[in-house]
């Protein structure tokens, strides 16, 4: 199960394991059969030591920016459930990851309080609005789609171009990966 935050797509967090050397595992393969693909897993509870896979011994929260805990957790084996290894206490590594992403929060670019403001109001009446009045929440959408056509290709040709912002400045001040900037502002900066 992985961990996300919203408007933090490219900093999916999940349990990840390390092996008693302290090494990181590499995918666990699975033959389902006569065919000739395999199935491929890294949930950390394929790391149990059956069916050739390795044993983990200790578990660490991991992002999908790349980003791993430095603290690491013991993994019990006779704790975890084979059927329902979700049960597992792993509070610990989401904790790390929670605070990995408040990290990620605190580095981006601050919108001014009455911008920030006046989207969170923008959101609760779009989503009270859903029930209530579904055209009309289209219709917001639609305007919201139309502003961010007009503005977007602007400010992405800006930040890149006059600017010259660094990708890796671009990148943190959005909270995200560089290609995940990289590919954002080009749908923007060619959005005309």
């Amino acid at each position: 199960m992985a961990w996300q935050r919203e408007g933090y797509t490219a900093h999916e967090g999940e349990v990840g394991v390390l092996l008693a050397d302290g090494s990181e595992p590499g995918p666990v393969y699975f033959d389902t059969g006569s065919s000739g693909s395999f199935h491929e897993s890294t949930d950390w509870w394929v790391y149990d030591g059956t069916f050739g896979a390795p044993l983990a011994a200790r578990m660490r929260a991991r992002c999908s920016c790349g980003w791993r805990a430095d603290i690491s957790y013991p993994l019990d084996w006779d704790q975890v459930q084979r059927r329902e290894p979700h049960d597992y206490d792993t509070s610990a590594p989401a904790g790390d990851w929670e605070a990995h992403l408040d990290d990620v929060e605190a580095r981006t670019v601050p919108l001014p309080a009455e911008v920030s403001d006046l989207l969170h109001r923008l959101r609760q009446r779009l989503e009270g609005l859903v029930d209530d009045a579904p055209l009309a929440a289209l219709k917001a959408v639609n305007e919201l789609e139309s502003i961010a056509a007009s503005v977007g290709p602007s400010a992405a040709f800006l930040a890149v171009h006059g600017d010259r912002i660094p990708w890796r400045r671009i990148a943190e001040g959005l909270g995200t990966t560089e290609p995940d900037a990289r590919s954002r502002l080009h749908r923007y900066e060619y959005r005309r």
